[in-house]
Protein backbone atom coordinates (compact mmCIF):
# COMPACT_ATOMS: atom_id res chain seq x y z
CA UNK A 1 0.00 0.00 0.00
CA UNK A 2 1.29 3.33 -0.77
CA UNK A 3 2.28 6.15 1.42
CA UNK A 4 -0.66 8.46 0.76
CA UNK A 5 -3.06 5.60 0.36
CA UNK A 6 -1.95 4.73 4.29
CA UNK A 7 -2.86 8.25 4.96
CA UNK A 8 -6.00 8.72 3.46
CA UNK A 9 -7.10 5.61 5.00
CA UNK A 10 -6.31 6.27 8.51
CA UNK A 11 -7.72 10.27 8.28
CA UNK A 12 -10.89 8.91 7.20
CA UNK A 13 -11.06 6.36 9.58
CA UNK A 14 -10.43 9.02 12.13
CA UNK A 15 -13.05 11.42 10.49
CA UNK A 16 -15.70 8.48 10.59
CA UNK A 17 -15.54 7.84 13.83
CA UNK A 18 -14.75 11.88 14.78
CA UNK A 19 -17.42 13.86 13.40
CA UNK A 20 -20.97 14.09 11.87
CA UNK A 21 -21.33 12.76 8.30
CA UNK A 22 -21.90 16.55 7.29
CA UNK A 23 -18.85 18.46 8.38
CA UNK A 24 -19.39 22.21 8.78
CA UNK A 25 -16.96 25.08 8.36
CA UNK A 26 -17.43 26.02 11.81
CA UNK A 27 -16.80 22.60 13.30
CA UNK A 28 -13.69 22.52 11.31
CA UNK A 29 -12.41 25.72 12.87
CA UNK A 30 -13.17 23.90 16.35
CA UNK A 31 -11.30 20.85 16.04
CA UNK A 32 -7.65 20.44 16.09
CA UNK A 33 -6.24 17.52 15.02
CA UNK A 34 -2.60 16.47 16.38
CA UNK A 35 0.24 14.16 15.08
CA UNK A 36 1.69 13.07 18.91
CA UNK A 37 5.33 11.63 18.92
CA UNK A 38 3.73 8.15 20.02
CA UNK A 39 0.58 6.37 20.62
CA UNK A 40 -0.75 6.90 24.54
CA UNK A 41 0.11 3.10 26.20
CA UNK A 42 -1.15 4.28 29.54
CA UNK A 43 -3.56 6.81 30.79
CA UNK A 44 -2.05 6.87 34.58
CA UNK A 45 0.88 9.83 34.91
CA UNK A 46 1.98 8.39 38.33
CA UNK A 47 2.53 4.77 36.98
CA UNK A 48 5.07 5.78 33.46
CA UNK A 49 6.82 8.66 32.96
CA UNK A 50 6.38 8.30 29.30
CA UNK A 51 6.16 12.18 27.56
CA UNK A 52 2.92 11.05 25.95
CA UNK A 53 1.62 10.63 28.98
CA UNK A 54 2.51 13.28 30.70
CA UNK A 55 1.21 15.52 27.69
CA UNK A 56 -2.34 13.96 27.95
CA UNK A 57 -2.28 14.32 31.55
CA UNK A 58 -2.10 18.36 30.85
CA UNK A 59 -4.96 18.20 29.14
CA UNK A 60 -7.13 15.98 31.51
CA UNK A 61 -5.69 16.67 34.98
CA UNK A 62 -5.09 19.50 36.52
CA UNK A 63 -2.41 20.58 39.53
CA UNK A 64 -2.71 22.06 43.16
CA UNK A 65 0.27 24.53 41.26
CA UNK A 66 2.11 25.25 38.03
CA UNK A 67 4.99 25.89 36.57
CA UNK A 68 4.68 29.27 34.40
CA UNK A 69 7.19 29.42 31.78
CA UNK A 70 10.30 30.77 33.41
CA UNK A 71 9.53 27.83 35.62
CA UNK A 72 8.62 30.10 38.51
CA UNK A 73 5.67 28.54 40.55
CA UNK A 74 2.13 29.25 40.46
CA UNK A 75 -1.33 28.49 42.44
CA UNK A 76 -3.78 26.93 39.96
CA UNK A 77 -6.24 24.69 41.28
CA UNK A 78 -5.78 26.50 45.13
CA UNK A 79 -6.95 29.82 46.04
CA UNK A 80 -4.30 30.24 48.02
CA UNK A 81 -2.10 29.19 51.02
CA UNK A 82 -0.74 29.77 54.34
CA UNK A 83 2.33 28.64 56.67
CA UNK A 84 2.50 28.51 60.22
CA UNK A 85 4.96 27.14 62.97
CA UNK A 86 8.30 28.75 61.34
CA UNK A 87 7.35 26.60 57.72
CA UNK A 88 6.23 23.68 59.05
CA UNK A 89 2.14 24.02 59.19
CA UNK A 90 1.09 24.42 55.46
CA UNK A 91 -3.33 24.91 54.76
CA UNK A 92 -3.20 24.80 51.15
CA UNK A 93 -7.39 26.28 50.07
CA UNK A 94 -9.25 25.21 46.88
CA UNK A 95 -10.55 27.39 44.54
CA UNK A 96 -14.18 27.35 44.20
CA UNK A 97 -15.81 25.37 40.63
CA UNK A 98 -13.56 22.69 40.78
CA UNK A 99 -15.55 19.51 39.34
CA UNK A 100 -14.27 16.17 37.89
CA UNK A 101 -15.30 14.99 34.60
CA UNK A 102 -17.92 12.71 36.35
CA UNK A 103 -19.83 15.19 37.84
CA UNK A 104 -18.23 15.12 41.54
CA UNK A 105 -16.81 18.08 43.27
CA UNK A 106 -13.03 17.92 43.90
CA UNK A 107 -12.78 17.65 47.66
CA UNK A 108 -9.39 18.19 50.07
CA UNK A 109 -9.51 14.26 50.51
CA UNK A 110 -9.11 13.73 46.74
CA UNK A 111 -6.19 15.52 46.75
CA UNK A 112 -4.65 13.86 50.09
CA UNK A 113 -5.05 10.50 48.42
CA UNK A 114 -3.17 12.31 44.59
CA UNK A 115 -0.68 13.08 46.63
CA UNK A 116 -0.23 10.00 48.61
CA UNK A 117 0.15 7.81 45.82
CA UNK A 118 2.00 9.99 43.57
CA UNK A 119 4.64 10.83 46.52
CA UNK A 120 5.15 6.99 46.49
CA UNK A 121 6.65 6.44 42.80
CA UNK A 122 8.01 10.55 42.16
CA UNK A 123 11.42 11.80 43.57
CA UNK A 124 10.14 15.22 44.44
CA UNK A 125 7.48 13.48 46.49
CA UNK A 126 9.71 11.35 48.18
CA UNK A 127 11.74 13.78 49.30
CA UNK A 128 9.00 16.22 50.38
CA UNK A 129 7.07 13.04 52.03
CA UNK A 130 10.39 12.58 53.95
CA UNK A 131 10.14 15.98 56.08
CA UNK A 132 5.64 15.64 56.22
CA UNK A 133 4.42 13.95 59.49
CA UNK A 134 0.95 14.30 58.50
CA UNK A 135 -0.68 15.24 55.18
CA UNK A 136 -5.01 15.47 55.99
CA UNK A 137 -7.59 17.03 54.35
CA UNK A 138 -9.72 18.64 57.83
CA UNK A 139 -12.27 20.30 55.78
CA UNK A 140 -13.78 19.26 52.44
CA UNK A 141 -11.44 22.14 50.72
CA UNK A 142 -8.46 22.57 52.79
CA UNK A 143 -5.20 20.13 52.52
CA UNK A 144 -3.18 20.54 55.73
CA UNK A 145 0.85 19.61 55.99
CA UNK A 146 2.17 18.95 59.04
CA UNK A 147 6.19 18.61 58.87
CA UNK A 148 8.71 17.93 60.92
CA UNK A 149 11.27 20.66 59.35
CA UNK A 150 10.96 23.37 57.03
CA UNK A 151 10.55 22.82 53.33
CA UNK A 152 9.98 25.85 51.34
CA UNK A 153 9.83 24.05 48.26
CA UNK A 154 6.79 22.42 49.09
CA UNK A 155 4.97 24.42 46.40
CA UNK A 156 7.36 23.63 43.74
CA UNK A 157 6.49 19.82 44.23
CA UNK A 158 2.72 20.11 44.34
CA UNK A 159 3.17 21.37 41.14
CA UNK A 160 4.73 18.46 38.99
CA UNK A 161 2.93 17.78 36.20
CA UNK A 162 2.59 14.02 37.62
CA UNK A 163 0.97 15.29 40.82
CA UNK A 164 -2.45 14.75 38.89
CA UNK A 165 -5.30 15.35 40.90
CA UNK A 166 -7.98 12.52 40.49
CA UNK A 167 -10.60 11.12 42.38
CA UNK A 168 -9.78 8.96 45.91
CA UNK A 169 -11.49 5.82 44.15
CA UNK A 170 -8.65 6.17 41.53
CA UNK A 171 -5.93 7.53 43.64
CA UNK A 172 -6.01 4.72 45.77
CA UNK A 173 -5.43 2.45 43.40
CA UNK A 174 -1.63 0.72 43.79
CA UNK A 175 0.93 3.27 42.61
CA UNK A 176 2.52 0.14 40.78
CA UNK A 177 -0.82 -0.95 39.12
CA UNK A 178 -2.15 1.81 36.49
CA UNK A 179 -5.85 3.55 37.46
CA UNK A 180 -8.16 1.78 35.14
CA UNK A 181 -10.17 5.33 33.93
CA UNK A 182 -8.50 8.97 33.02
CA UNK A 183 -11.16 10.58 35.38
CA UNK A 184 -9.55 14.32 35.92
CA UNK A 185 -10.62 18.27 36.39
CA UNK A 186 -9.13 19.98 33.95
CA UNK A 187 -10.23 21.83 30.77
CA UNK A 188 -10.40 18.45 28.11
CA UNK A 189 -12.18 15.19 28.62
CA UNK A 190 -10.82 11.88 27.97
CA UNK A 191 -13.50 10.33 25.73
CA UNK A 192 -13.16 6.44 26.05
CA UNK A 193 -14.88 5.08 23.54
CA UNK A 194 -13.37 7.39 20.13
CA UNK A 195 -10.21 5.37 21.80
CA UNK A 196 -8.67 3.37 18.87
CA UNK A 197 -5.79 1.74 20.74
CA UNK A 198 -2.42 2.07 18.69
CA UNK A 199 -3.57 5.11 16.77
CA UNK A 200 -5.77 7.71 18.18
CA UNK A 201 -7.58 9.39 21.37
CA UNK A 202 -9.74 12.34 21.13
CA UNK A 203 -10.19 14.93 24.09
CA UNK A 204 -13.10 17.06 23.85
CA UNK A 205 -13.46 20.56 25.40
CA UNK A 206 -14.76 20.04 29.98
CA UNK A 207 -18.12 22.66 29.43
CA UNK A 208 -17.99 22.60 33.10
CA UNK A 209 -14.52 23.43 33.56
CA UNK A 210 -14.00 26.72 35.66
CA UNK A 211 -10.47 28.89 34.40
CA UNK A 212 -8.44 30.57 37.21
CA UNK A 213 -10.22 34.28 37.15
CA UNK A 214 -6.68 35.95 38.03
CA UNK A 215 -3.33 35.87 36.41
CA UNK A 216 -1.68 35.49 32.87
CA UNK A 217 -1.96 31.93 31.14
CA UNK A 218 1.60 30.58 30.52
CA UNK A 219 2.79 27.29 30.64
CA UNK A 220 0.61 24.97 32.94
CA UNK A 221 -0.19 28.37 34.80
CA UNK A 222 -2.80 31.21 34.48
CA UNK A 223 -6.78 30.65 33.11
CA UNK A 224 -6.70 27.59 31.13
CA UNK A 225 -9.40 28.90 28.48
CA UNK A 226 -10.24 26.60 25.75
CA UNK A 227 -11.00 27.45 22.32
CA UNK A 228 -11.65 24.51 20.49
CA UNK A 229 -14.26 21.96 21.35
CA UNK A 230 -12.54 18.77 20.33
CA UNK A 231 -8.54 17.60 19.96
CA UNK A 232 -7.87 14.58 17.91
CA UNK A 233 -4.54 12.48 18.20
CA UNK A 234 -3.62 10.61 15.58
CA UNK A 235 -0.45 8.49 15.99
CA UNK A 236 0.82 7.78 12.72
CA UNK A 237 4.27 5.93 12.93
CA UNK A 238 5.70 7.15 9.57
CA UNK A 239 7.28 10.71 9.24
CA UNK A 240 6.96 11.39 5.33
CA UNK A 241 3.50 10.47 6.00
CA UNK A 242 2.95 13.05 8.38
CA UNK A 243 4.78 15.44 6.67
CA UNK A 244 2.77 15.62 3.70
CA UNK A 245 -0.30 15.77 5.66
CA UNK A 246 0.94 18.93 7.23
CA UNK A 247 1.44 20.59 3.91
CA UNK A 248 -1.65 19.75 2.92
CA UNK A 249 -3.65 20.92 5.52
CA UNK A 250 -4.86 17.29 6.00
CA UNK A 251 -3.89 17.93 10.04
CA UNK A 252 -3.05 20.88 12.26
CA UNK A 253 -0.18 20.24 14.17
CA UNK A 254 2.82 17.97 14.46
CA UNK A 255 4.15 17.46 17.46
CA UNK A 256 8.08 16.27 16.79
CA UNK A 257 8.97 16.77 13.01
CA UNK A 258 11.41 14.67 11.76
CA UNK A 259 14.71 16.54 11.90
CA UNK A 260 15.81 15.59 8.22
CA UNK A 261 12.36 16.73 7.15
CA UNK A 262 12.39 20.49 8.58
CA UNK A 263 14.81 21.95 6.04
CA UNK A 264 12.08 20.89 2.82
CA UNK A 265 9.50 21.67 5.21
CA UNK A 266 10.79 25.48 6.09
CA UNK A 267 9.92 26.19 2.31
CA UNK A 268 6.63 26.02 2.81
CA UNK A 269 4.69 29.73 4.11
CA UNK A 270 1.80 27.98 5.63
CA UNK A 271 3.89 25.90 8.17
CA UNK A 272 5.40 27.38 11.55
CA UNK A 273 8.92 25.93 12.76
CA UNK A 274 10.05 26.62 16.38
CA UNK A 275 11.06 25.64 19.28
CA UNK A 276 8.45 25.62 22.24
CA UNK A 277 10.47 22.89 25.49
CA UNK A 278 12.75 24.78 26.47
CA UNK A 279 14.22 21.34 28.67
CA UNK A 280 15.66 19.99 24.91
CA UNK A 281 15.89 16.23 25.05
CA UNK A 282 18.97 13.92 26.20
CA UNK A 283 19.38 11.01 24.67
CA UNK A 284 19.34 8.16 27.47
CA UNK A 285 21.24 4.03 27.27
CA UNK A 286 19.39 2.85 30.21
CA UNK A 287 20.80 0.17 32.57
CA UNK A 288 18.98 -2.62 33.61
CA UNK A 289 20.95 -2.96 36.97
CA UNK A 290 19.30 -6.20 38.25
CA UNK A 291 20.78 -8.11 35.54
CA UNK A 292 24.01 -9.25 34.17
CA UNK A 293 26.50 -7.90 32.73
CA UNK A 294 25.43 -4.73 33.82
CA UNK A 295 25.19 -5.10 37.50
CA UNK A 296 28.52 -4.59 37.20
CA UNK A 297 29.60 -0.39 37.20
CA UNK A 298 32.86 -1.33 35.58
CA UNK A 299 31.04 -2.52 32.59
CA UNK A 300 28.99 0.24 33.13
CA UNK A 301 32.09 2.90 32.72
CA UNK A 302 33.23 0.90 29.99
CA UNK A 303 30.13 1.31 28.15
CA UNK A 304 29.96 4.80 29.00
CA UNK A 305 33.73 5.58 27.62
CA UNK A 306 32.42 4.44 23.82
CA UNK A 307 30.17 6.84 23.23
CA UNK A 308 31.01 10.17 21.54
CA UNK A 309 27.65 12.63 22.11
CA UNK A 310 27.88 14.41 18.58
CA UNK A 311 27.86 10.96 16.71
CA UNK A 312 24.90 9.58 18.45
CA UNK A 313 23.03 12.89 17.77
CA UNK A 314 24.20 13.51 14.14
CA UNK A 315 22.27 10.38 13.56
CA UNK A 316 19.34 12.16 14.29
CA UNK A 317 19.02 15.98 14.28
CA UNK A 318 22.46 16.22 11.92
CA UNK A 319 20.21 18.07 9.66
CA UNK A 320 19.59 21.22 11.72
CA UNK A 321 22.77 21.16 13.69
CA UNK A 322 21.73 24.47 15.58
CA UNK A 323 20.09 22.14 17.52
CA UNK A 324 22.38 19.93 18.98
CA UNK A 325 24.15 19.92 22.26
CA UNK A 326 27.13 17.91 23.24
CA UNK A 327 29.15 17.28 26.74
CA UNK A 328 25.76 16.54 28.34
CA UNK A 329 26.00 15.24 32.06
CA UNK A 330 22.67 15.49 34.31
CA UNK A 331 21.60 18.79 32.94
CA UNK A 332 21.03 21.09 29.88
CA UNK A 333 23.97 22.76 29.37
CA UNK A 334 23.30 26.56 30.07
CA UNK A 335 21.08 25.93 33.09
CA UNK A 336 21.44 27.24 36.97
CA UNK A 337 22.70 23.37 37.85
CA UNK A 338 24.37 22.42 34.72
CA UNK A 339 28.05 21.09 35.93
CA UNK A 340 30.99 20.78 33.07
CA UNK A 341 32.38 17.86 35.76
CA UNK A 342 34.17 14.86 33.91
CA UNK A 343 32.22 16.04 30.55
CA UNK A 344 35.35 14.99 28.68
CA UNK A 345 33.99 11.25 29.14
CA UNK A 346 31.38 12.22 26.55
CA UNK A 347 34.29 12.25 23.60
CA UNK A 348 34.18 8.35 22.79
CA UNK A 349 36.60 5.86 22.46
CA UNK A 350 36.70 5.27 18.56
CA UNK A 351 39.59 2.09 19.13
CA UNK A 352 37.43 -1.02 19.26
CA UNK A 353 40.27 -3.37 20.18
CA UNK A 354 40.99 -1.26 23.42
CA UNK A 355 37.29 -1.67 24.52
CA UNK A 356 36.84 -5.07 24.06
CA UNK A 357 39.88 -5.77 26.13
CA UNK A 358 38.71 -3.13 29.10
CA UNK A 359 35.27 -5.06 28.42
CA UNK A 360 36.90 -8.22 29.19
CA UNK A 361 38.97 -7.08 31.98
CA UNK A 362 35.76 -5.70 33.54
CA UNK A 363 34.09 -9.05 33.48
CA UNK A 364 32.03 -9.30 30.77
CA UNK A 365 32.04 -13.06 29.72
CA UNK A 366 30.07 -12.91 26.27
CA UNK A 367 26.73 -13.29 27.87
CA UNK A 368 23.77 -12.61 26.04
CA UNK A 369 22.33 -8.79 26.73
CA UNK A 370 18.66 -7.59 25.25
CA UNK A 371 18.23 -4.35 23.74
CA UNK A 372 15.11 -2.64 23.28
CA UNK A 373 14.70 -0.32 21.22
CA UNK A 374 11.61 1.60 19.69
CA UNK A 375 10.98 1.87 15.75
CA UNK A 376 7.89 3.64 16.15
CA UNK A 377 9.86 7.00 17.27
CA UNK A 378 12.18 8.14 14.83
CA UNK A 379 14.69 9.99 17.42
CA UNK A 380 14.80 6.82 19.17
CA UNK A 381 15.30 4.60 16.26
CA UNK A 382 18.06 6.76 15.27
CA UNK A 383 20.06 7.08 18.38
CA UNK A 384 19.12 3.26 19.21
CA UNK A 385 20.88 2.42 15.98
CA UNK A 386 23.77 3.83 16.32
CA UNK A 387 24.32 3.15 19.92
CA UNK A 388 23.76 -0.87 19.59
CA UNK A 389 25.85 -0.71 16.69
CA UNK A 390 28.51 0.35 18.76
CA UNK A 391 27.74 -2.06 21.49
CA UNK A 392 28.08 -4.85 19.24
CA UNK A 393 31.39 -3.41 17.47
CA UNK A 394 32.76 -3.19 20.65
CA UNK A 395 32.30 -6.98 21.49
CA UNK A 396 28.78 -6.77 22.93
CA UNK A 397 26.88 -10.43 22.14
CA UNK A 398 24.01 -8.07 21.49
CA UNK A 399 20.01 -9.28 20.80
CA UNK A 400 18.43 -6.25 19.85
CA UNK A 401 14.64 -6.35 19.71
CA UNK A 402 12.91 -3.82 17.69
CA UNK A 403 9.25 -3.11 18.87
CA UNK A 404 6.82 0.26 19.57
CA UNK A 405 7.39 2.42 21.57
CA UNK A 406 3.98 1.19 23.53
CA UNK A 407 5.84 -2.17 23.78
CA UNK A 408 8.96 -0.46 25.47
CA UNK A 409 7.43 1.48 27.99
CA UNK A 410 5.31 -1.66 29.09
CA UNK A 411 8.31 -4.24 28.95
CA UNK A 412 10.59 -1.81 30.94
CA UNK A 413 8.54 -2.05 33.69
CA UNK A 414 9.61 -5.89 33.81
CA UNK A 415 12.24 -6.81 36.44
CA UNK A 416 12.57 -11.01 35.36
CA UNK A 417 15.47 -12.06 33.88
CA UNK A 418 16.05 -11.91 30.31
CA UNK A 419 15.02 -15.86 29.56
CA UNK A 420 11.44 -14.54 31.11
CA UNK A 421 10.86 -11.40 29.06
CA UNK A 422 13.11 -8.77 30.74
CA UNK A 423 15.91 -6.87 28.93
CA UNK A 424 19.60 -5.16 29.39
CA UNK A 425 19.37 -1.86 28.04
CA UNK A 426 16.65 0.53 26.51
CA UNK A 427 16.44 3.56 24.46
CA UNK A 428 14.87 6.95 25.60
CA UNK A 429 15.15 10.39 25.78
CA UNK A 430 14.97 12.73 28.86
CA UNK A 431 13.25 15.83 29.02
CA UNK A 432 11.03 17.97 31.06
CA UNK A 433 12.29 19.38 34.69
CA UNK A 434 14.19 16.56 35.12
CA UNK A 435 16.62 18.23 32.98
CA UNK A 436 16.97 21.12 35.14
CA UNK A 437 16.66 19.96 38.36
CA UNK A 438 17.82 17.45 40.85
CA UNK A 439 14.57 17.45 42.52
CA UNK A 440 11.80 15.76 39.86
CA UNK A 441 15.57 14.03 38.65
CA UNK A 442 13.71 10.32 38.34
CA UNK A 443 16.65 8.84 35.93
CA UNK A 444 19.32 9.70 38.91
CA UNK A 445 18.01 8.35 42.00
CA UNK A 446 19.61 5.40 43.13
CA UNK A 447 17.34 3.17 45.51
CA UNK A 448 17.19 -0.29 43.94
CA UNK A 449 14.09 -1.92 43.80
CA UNK A 450 12.51 0.57 46.43
CA UNK A 451 10.10 3.55 46.25
CA UNK A 452 10.95 6.48 43.55
CA UNK A 453 13.72 4.50 41.27
CA UNK A 454 13.32 4.52 37.52
CA UNK A 455 13.07 1.56 34.98
CA UNK A 456 16.45 0.01 35.86
CA UNK A 457 16.68 0.28 39.41
CA UNK A 458 20.12 1.31 40.19
CA UNK A 459 21.63 1.24 43.98
CA UNK A 460 23.89 4.00 44.71
CA UNK A 461 24.12 5.28 48.47
CA UNK A 462 26.13 8.37 47.27
CA UNK A 463 23.98 9.95 45.08
CA UNK A 464 20.86 9.39 47.53
CA UNK A 465 23.08 11.28 49.94
CA UNK A 466 23.93 13.84 47.67
CA UNK A 467 20.36 14.19 46.78
CA UNK A 468 19.29 14.55 49.91
CA UNK A 469 21.86 17.16 50.81
CA UNK A 470 20.66 19.46 47.65
CA UNK A 471 17.49 20.24 49.48
CA UNK A 472 19.23 21.31 52.39
CA UNK A 473 21.35 23.22 50.81
CA UNK A 474 20.77 27.07 51.83
CA UNK A 475 22.08 28.66 48.62
CA UNK A 476 22.50 28.86 44.92
CA UNK A 477 26.13 28.17 45.51
CA UNK A 478 25.70 24.83 48.06
CA UNK A 479 23.41 23.61 45.72
CA UNK A 480 25.54 23.76 42.20
CA UNK A 481 28.72 22.18 44.59
CA UNK A 482 26.27 19.29 45.34
CA UNK A 483 24.91 18.92 42.02
CA UNK A 484 29.12 18.50 40.77
CA UNK A 485 29.84 15.92 42.94
CA UNK A 486 26.62 14.00 42.03
CA UNK A 487 27.96 13.93 38.61
CA UNK A 488 31.03 13.29 39.29
CA UNK A 489 29.27 9.99 41.03
CA UNK A 490 27.17 9.54 38.12
CA UNK A 491 30.78 9.14 36.05
CA UNK A 492 31.83 6.38 37.67
CA UNK A 493 28.58 4.76 38.70
CA UNK A 494 26.39 5.35 35.90
CA UNK A 495 22.94 4.96 35.81
CA UNK A 496 22.95 5.40 32.35
CA UNK A 497 24.69 6.51 29.34
CA UNK A 498 23.71 10.50 28.36
CA UNK A 499 23.83 10.35 24.63
CA UNK A 500 23.56 14.79 23.98
CA UNK A 501 20.53 16.21 23.20
CA UNK A 502 19.02 18.42 20.89
CA UNK A 503 16.35 21.14 21.30
CA UNK A 504 13.23 19.45 19.79
CA UNK A 505 11.06 21.99 17.32
CA UNK A 506 7.38 21.43 16.53
CA UNK A 507 5.63 22.43 13.40
CA UNK A 508 2.06 23.52 13.33
CA UNK A 509 -0.15 25.13 10.33
CA UNK A 510 0.19 29.06 10.04
CA UNK A 511 -3.86 29.09 10.97
CA UNK A 512 -3.22 28.19 14.35
CA UNK A 513 -2.28 31.08 17.20
CA UNK A 514 -1.22 31.14 20.83
CA UNK A 515 0.34 28.12 20.68
CA UNK A 516 1.48 27.59 23.96
CA UNK A 517 5.37 27.30 25.12
CA UNK A 518 6.33 24.30 26.94
CA UNK A 519 5.05 20.97 25.99
CA UNK A 520 1.98 20.61 23.64
CA UNK A 521 -1.21 22.18 25.16
CA UNK A 522 -4.55 22.65 23.90
CA UNK A 523 -5.90 25.15 26.09
CA UNK A 524 -5.20 28.90 24.89
CA UNK A 525 -4.89 27.57 21.26
CA UNK A 526 -6.93 28.80 18.76
CA UNK A 527 -7.77 27.77 15.14
CA UNK A 528 -8.28 30.77 12.95
CA UNK A 529 -10.37 29.14 10.34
Amino acid sequence: MKRRTILRTALAGTAALAAPRVVSAQSKSKTVTFAPHADLASLDPVWTTADITRNYSLAVFDTLYGYDANFVVRPQMVAGDKTENDGKLWELTLRDGLKFHDGEKVLAKDCVATIQRWSKRNPFGQAMMKRVDEVSAPSDNVIRFRLNKPFPLLRAALAEVYCAIMPERLAKTDPLQQIPEAIGSGPFRFLTNERIPGSRIVLARNEAYVPRAEGTPSFNTGPKIVHVDRAIWNFIPDASTISAALQNGEIDWWEQPAIDLIPSMRKNKDIVIGVKDRTGEIGCLRFNHLNPPFNNPAIRRVVLSAFDQKEIMDAYAGAEPALIKTEVGIFVPGTPMASTVGVERTHGIKDFAKLKKDLAAAGYNGEKIVVLAATTLPNIWAEAQVATDILTKMGFNVDMQTLEWGTVVQRRASKESIDKGGWNIFYTYLGGFGNVSPAPNIAIRGTGTGAGTWFGWPTSPKMETLYDAWFEAPDLGAQKKIVDDMQAVFWDDPPYVPLGMYDQPTAYRSYLSEVPDGWPQFYGLKKNI
